[in-house]
């Protein structure tokens, strides 16, 4: 059965819903991937999840985790590979060819704010591993995701929901026929307290505005997206403040934390194919803003005051990618070669750190403008050599720009910095619907623009600080095969490493570059997909990552937060009659918290049920139960010293965010 993007069939002019589909065409992979651990998801499979959070949709991504460390508004916490991404760093995400993740930010380098995605108008998810493709670069040493839109879904889709903890949605969208194209619109309202004892009051508004004429490989659109948010956050808390009754596993220690966040930006993109090659170009442009209050250790900085900080982010940023494919053959040897051209420009007119009490701002830890400029030059060459032999041969240079104005002068200037990265990849196969894959590859993260100007503490002008390197290496490795050894069934299965020569990140809560050590990452994946049955589908994805310090010291080599064991399964029914549904299970392994492994975070397994009823052709009911048995289990958990108002001195301890209990939502769409 062949599904709209959006999750509906058109069958004789009626406009039918359907909720569980078999794999999409477009996840297949066999004969065009370069890497056992790159694949897609389309908006078919995505449509039969029950979704939290609008992130959680990345959790497709096999061995990728999605949390949260405060509130719903604020962007999710990702972990893949041995990393803990914190908000983005080393896992680029695009949304319709813009750039997620935002360098430079206020927060933290790379964050990563997906909540202005509507997973309804979401049609594939094409993600990536490794740092083993040109096309891919800042953020990506992990992986990278990209998100591609709809340009038209079937009727006019309608939609209510109705749940626990004062939660609210509305979505209403459509994409009529418009002088030869498609205006495809969409408008989002959100409300939810969730089960915080301070109600979180989340309300996001979200807007989607597309003009199309053709299709993805050939034709062009342009598109206008508005989001606004805002919240009130319950911040991760100390297992002491729950287990001597100072709060509740659902309370906070500091009822003014919070933010608000506000992104608009306008893109277009163009593509054509034909016999001699494709090309395709996309521009953007963003303007954004953020406000975030936050409290982590409480009475430990300030015993008076509070320990509470603001962290704001005014920017405004565009950027380019150009690229084209053309097909060649030589002495019987097919061949593509790719030339692309990338750029990006980040003007922050305000990124700052600043000490407060109930919202109100008591002084200035570091305020700053920075200009931040990149551009990079890619190529790659894919050659099939005989029917079983393909090889990918690639390269992009990178160079950075920046330039820092701070309050501090002593920490304003100039810096730049370049690097060339190399790719290689064999593939071996078709054989019996098995290929297998050889992959390695250069990269990099960036590193916050402040960091690479930095010369003293922010916190305490008189004591000096080092500047850290703007481009930071890493180098990665992955043999891999993918198979469909029974109709019905794919399977991938990639053993990888990634070495990082440093983890350099900047600390947005302290306004400081804070060094760390070289890494070494090793691991094992195996994702499958099966459809028994035209009315059954199953998944099962299996991660173990091993995470070390390359350097021996007596702290310990162990790398805090690294996850090391992920689990994901599910099983969706449908066309049994009127009755449909998904099953979803969701394993997040203990980590260790600190380097020598004394102290580990407890493990996380989850449960999530969608039931539905298919009222008629065009409407069905569908029920969400989040955290199916109710397990007391956790989003996050750091181990890092605090104080509390009655305390004397800071206490080491387990902070954690704990998982929303048992949730219910109801939700009712229609099409006309």
């Amino acid at each position: 059965m062949a599904a709209g993007a959006a999750g509906g069939v058109e069958n004789s002019g009626e406009t039918t819903l359907s909720a569980i589909q078999v794999r999409s065409s477009k996840e297949d992979l066999s004969g065009v991937a370069g890497a056992a651990s790159e694949g897609v998801v389309s908006g078919e499979r995505l449509s039969t999840l029950p979704l939290l959070r609008p992130a959680e949709a990345l959790e497709q991504v096999p061995g990728l985790i999605v949390t949260q460390h405060a509130g719903d508004g604020k962007a999710n916490q990702y972990f893949l590979r041995g990393f803990n991404l914190d908000h983005g760093t080393d896992f680029a995400t695009y949304v319709d060819g813009m750039p997620v993740n935002l360098p430079t930010h206020a927060h933290g380098h790379g964050y990563t704010d997906l909540n202005f995605l509507i997973p309804e108008l979401v049609d594939t998810i094409r993600y990536r591993k490794g740092p083993y493709f040109a096309e891919e670069g800042d953020f990506s040493s992990a992986g990278s995701a990209r998100i591609g839109l709809v340009r038209r879904i079937d009727g006019t889709l309608a939609s209510l929901g109705w749940g626990q903890g004062g939660y609210a949605r509305s979505l209403v969208a459509g994409s009529p026929e418009l002088a030869g194209g498609r205006l495809l619109y969409a408008l989002e309202a959100y409300h939810n307290n969730g089960p915080w004892q301070v109600p979180e009051n989340y309300r996001k508004w979200n807007g989607v505005l597309r003009y199309s004429q053709g299709s993805e490989a050939n034709g062009w659109s342009v598109t206008g997206m508005s989001y606004s948010g805002r919240w009130t956050s319950t911040d991760q808390i100390p297992e002491r403040a729950v287990g001597e009754g100072l709060i509740g596993r659902y309370g906070s220690l500091d009822d003014s934390t919070g933010g608000s966040t506000r992104r608009t930006s306008l893109s277009a993109q163009w593509a054509q194919s034909d016999a001699a090659g494709r090309s395709r170009a996309n521009a953007w442009l963003l303007d954004y803003s953020l406000d975030l209050w936050s409290n982590f250790t409480y009475y430990d900085r300030d015993p008076v005051n509070g320990d509470q900080f603001r962290q704001d982010d005014r920017r405004r940023a565009g950027g380019f990618d150009l690229a084209r494919t053309t097909y060649a053959r030589l002495g019987g040897v097919e061949l593509e070669n790719t030339l692309g051209l990338t750029g990006r420009h980040d003007r922050i007119g305000r990124v700052g750190l600043y000490y407060t009490a109930d919202r109100e701002t008591l002084s200035t830890v570091r305020q700053d403008r920075v200009e931040q400029s990149s551009v990079a030059l890619y190529g790659e060459n894919q050659a099939r050599w005989t029917p079983w032999l393909r090889s990918i041969v690639g390269a992009r240079i990178d160079y950075y720009r920046f330039h820092v104005g701070s309050s501090l002068a002593e920490n304003g200037g100039r810096a730049s910095d370049s690097l060339a990265s190399p790719k290689f990849g064999l593939v071996f196969g078709p054989w019996r619907r098995t290929e297998l894959y050889v992959n390695y590859g250069l990269g990099f993260h960036s590193n916050d623009a402040r960091g690479t100007t930095l010369r003293v503490n922010p916190e305490n002008p008189a004591e000096p600080a080092s500047r850290v390197t703007p481009l930071v290496r890493s180098r990665g490795g992955e043999v891999g095969v993918r198979s469909e050894p029974l109709a019905g069934w794919n399977t991938t299965v990639s053993l990888w490493q990634l070495d990082l020569a440093s983890e350099l990140l900047f600390v947005g809560d302290a306004g400081t570059t804070e060094p760390s050590r070289p890494s070494r990452r090793q691991g094992v994946e195996w994702a499958n997909f099966f459809t028994p049955a035209s009315w059954l589908t199953a998944d099962l994805d299996l991660s173990w990552s091993r995470a070390r310090f390359r350097d021996d010291q007596p702290i310990g080599n162990r790398i805090p937060g690294a996850i090391e064991t992920a689990v994901s399964a599910g099983l969706a029914v449908d066309n049994l009659g009127p009755w449909f549904g998904a099953l979803r299970f969701r394993y997040f392994g203990p980590r260790p918290l600190v380097e020598d492994n004394s102290v580990r975070s407890s493990a996380s397994a989850l449960t999530s049920l969608r039931l539905g009823y298919k009222v008629d052709r065009r409407t069905r009911l569908a029920l969400d139960v989040f955290n199916l048995f109710d397990r007391k289990v956790n989003d996050i958990e750091y181990y890092y010293a605090s104080r509390l108002r009655n305390e004397a001195a800071s206490v080491e301890d387990v902070h954690f965010h704990p998982v929303e209990g048992r949730t219910v939502r109801l939700t009712l769409t229609t099409r006309f």
